[in-house]
């Protein structure tokens, strides 16, 4: 099992465009068979409110679609410390802020 490497590295320069209108999504991601020739990189998106594969058909749309996605808060709660496979119970104030957005 590959443990996730913390240490901070330099990256190449971000190919990045200001999107000034939607870019078509397709409909589903593309096949794998199509994968293995294209760009790699990570990158962190904050979404307010999404929908159903929203980041994966954005990121596809420009050319860099999603090999790998992780989640890493909903809401108020984050994962912190929090190891793959393993729960916590979630704390009265987090169930107190999630009631309180679900209105």
């Amino acid at each position: 099992m590959r443990q996730r490497d913390s240490r901070h590295h330099f990256a190449q320069p971000a190919q990045v465009r200001v999107l000034t209108n939607a870019p078509s999504m397709p409909d589903r991601p593309v096949p794998i068979r199509f994968w293995k020739n294209v760009p790699t990189a990570w990158i962190a998106i904050t979404l307010y409110e999404g929908i159903n594969r929203q980041v994966r058909r954005m990121t596809a749309a420009v050319g860099h679609p999603t090999l790998r996605l992780i989640r890493i808060a909903i809401g108020p709660m984050t994962l912190g410390t929090l190891q793959p496979g393993k729960w916590r119970a979630l704390t009265p104030e987090e169930i107190t802020e999630i009631l309180r957005h679900a209105g």
